[in-house]
């Protein structure tokens, strides 16, 4: 369901695994939250003694069901505000990977505009600017006629990358919303890296994808080798 990429004093990074909800689903299971929570928990248990004590954690970021990768999670109401801080500044850079199968109206650039609610739960962009949606972005031939899309987010609505993508012709392969024809193992976004600066420490962190026939192509895996670091990338003008 999840891996611990690192944990430190006042938060912890995890992994999450594409198709887990961020929080429970009734009787389908355990969302992301409460596994991490649990996963604490017996770990302060073991460490007094069997004694059970009460245990914080606190979501400064979500991902969406379908979305595998990188998630921060506060474990301390200060640390919690401090990462709230960073979000609503800008000041954590992310970066996703997707992959489509149709041929975009551009290649690389910048996608920007307002966002409004759709049918059926959806989003699509607009042409106003008033609060933007603004999202950065490479992309790169691989196998299939597929292209391999370098994602950077500088805001932080809801399905940005799914409708930014669909807004260019080209929806993620495997979304279940935009673009529900696609017949896939998985929905084909991931979130990658994580660069910021927490209480005068940095801190960088990558993970790759684990999961879908597409994601694992060795044309990928070259491509995401010469990448290495995509916050060192000469990215398109804001």
């Amino acid at each position: 369901m999840y891996k611990t990429i690192t944990e430190q004093p006042d938060f912890i990074v995890v992994d999450k695994a594409a198709g887990v909800n961020f929080h429970d689903e009734g009787d389908i299971g355990s969302g992301l939250f409460s596994q991490v929570k649990g996963m604490i928990k017996s770990q302060v248990k073991k460490q007094q003694q069997n004694q059970d004590k009460n245990v914080e954690l606190y979501p400064v970021h979500r991902l969406d069901k379908m979305t595998s990768g990188l998630v921060i999670f506060a474990k301390t109401l200060a640390c919690a505000q401090i990462f709230g801080q960073l979000f609503e500044k800008h000041n954590i850079e992310k970066y996703y990977l997707a992959i489509s199968d149709k041929k975009p109206s551009k290649k690389q650039g910048l996608i920007k505009g307002d966002m409004g609610k759709s049918r059926r739960g959806m989003f699509k962009l607009l042409r106003t600017v008033e609060s933007p949606a603004i999202t950065q972005f490479f992309s790169y031939s691989i196998a299939n006629k597929q292209r391999l899309y370098l994602l950077k987010p500088h805001s932080g609505k809801t399905h940005q990358l799914r409708v930014a993508l669909a807004s260019i012709g080209a929806p993620i392969v495997g979304d279940p919303l935009y673009y529900s024809t696609s017949q896939a193992d998985r929905g084909y976004l991931h979130a990658y890296a994580l660069k910021f600066t927490y209480l005068g420490q940095s801190f960088e962190f990558t993970s790759l994808p684990t999961t879908g026939e597409f994601y694992l192509d060795s044309q990928v895996n070259e491509q995401l080798l010469a990448i290495k670091k995509p916050w060192q990338l000469n990215w398109p003008r804001l």
